[in-house]
């Protein structure tokens, strides 16, 4: 059993849960080949999540992220893609930890991904021992794989760095609003119906364009016009870092996303918007996340407003609304969200860090 109190210090803690690691008991429906034998010491048991486990996890991850947790609407999902596992750690039955990994970038890479750890056992080394499992059942059955990709929105530490090299990053700006609220703000704004008519008075003159798959692979495979797009060449899609192969593609293409550029034949920015989705942070609440990309604050503002138009059209509630873009951006974007839209800013500056460390 893995308990704080067995140990004189958390440096011995984290250097028996190291060596330990290798001899941990594993469930029978993960047992294959080359995978650490059992220690019963630890009192952890690995599982594959399946369905049944739903509600346990839902009662242990209460209040994550404010009440903006996505794992509600993602968890069924994410049990179907084959490129992924979902591995439970249990402790005398009950769940006490979840992670989940899927394999990416032509199966070069683990993206970790939905760490959760029950409130009583955080601070004890669970999440680290749940995390060199899943690293060693990836490398068990891929064997090209050959670094760790995560997506961190957290102060990162010297810790870190020894730990992770920074592929990208991009500014959080979080903002909310009431629907109704803002579809009569728009309107006010002379962006109401004819949404591309209001936008020929913009000071540019690009109007915001949206792709059919045809067009996402000509733009992201066949030709290299992302590229300078792109922060360091990765497609950031609601905290997932893609590179732009064709593997990867056909993931993203199985999903509900609204792609958009200002130019097809000449990008200067892009974005991809999910389609909104109920979070339980209270009755009619809704999570609308926004990846943008590229530098120019007037073509990434009608990306945005295009976005909010046809994505809160027939919402009524409040909305939550994530968008991820340039650090210097921020601050214009934000004051235009206050000033403008007349949006509520829900905290300030924050950042997406995406970081990656080799396998071994």
């Amino acid at each position: 059993m893995i308990m704080v109190s067995m140990f004189s210090s958390l440096g011995q803690q984290d250097n028996l849960l190291t060596s330990c690691y290798f001899k941990m008991k594993i469930d029978t429906s993960l047992t294959m080949p080359q995978l650490p034998e059992a220690l019963s010491q630890t009192g952890l048991q690995f599982t594959v999540a399946t369905e049944e486990d739903f509600d346990e996890i839902m009662a242990m991850s209460q209040d994550i992220y404010g009440g903006l947790d996505y794992l509600p609407t993602r968890y069924s999902s994410w049990l179907q893609e084959t490129n992924r596992m979902v591995i439970l750690a249990r402790k005398q039955g009950k769940v006490i930890a979840l992670e989940s990994v899927c394999v990416i970038d032509n199966g070069e890479t683990m993206l970790v991904e939905g760490l959760r750890v029950a409130p009583q056992e955080r601070g004890k080394g669970v999440a680290g021992v749940l995390l060199r499992f899943c690293s060693e059942l990836v490398k068990s059955r891929y064997t090209d794989v050959k670094v760790c990709r995560l997506t961190r929105d957290d102060q990162l530490g010297p810790k870190d760095f020894q730990k992770y090299r920074i592929i990208t990053k991009q500014g959080i700006l979080l903002v909310r609003f009431s629907a109704e609220d803002l579809k009569l703000r728009l309107c006010e704004l002379g962006l109401g119906g004819d949404f591309q008519s209001s936008m020929s008075t913009s000071s540019t003159n690009s109007l915001p364009v949206r792709l059919d798959q045809i067009a996402i692979h000509r733009l992201y495979l066949a030709t290299d016009l992302m590229r300078s797009v792109l922060p360091n060449s990765t497609i950031i899609q609601d905290w997932q870092p893609f590179k732009p192969v064709p593997s990867n593609m056909a993931i993203l293409m199985k999903k509900d996303i609204d792609w958009m550029v200002d130019d097809v034949s000449n990008p200067i920015v892009a974005s991809l918007c999910t389609f909104p989705f109920r979070v339980p942070i209270g009755d009619d609440w809704y999570y609308l996340n926004i990846d943008m990309f590229g530098k120019n604050l007037d073509l990434a503002r009608q990306q945005f407003l295009c976005h909010l138009q046809k994505h809160t059209a027939t919402l009524q509630g409040h909305v939550m609304c994530q968008i991820f873009l340039d650090p210097p951006l921020w601050k214009p974007m934000a004051e235009f969200c206050l000033n403008t839209l007349n949006v509520e800013l829900v905290k300030e500056y924050t950042e997406q860090c995406v970081v990656e460390s080799d396998m071994v």
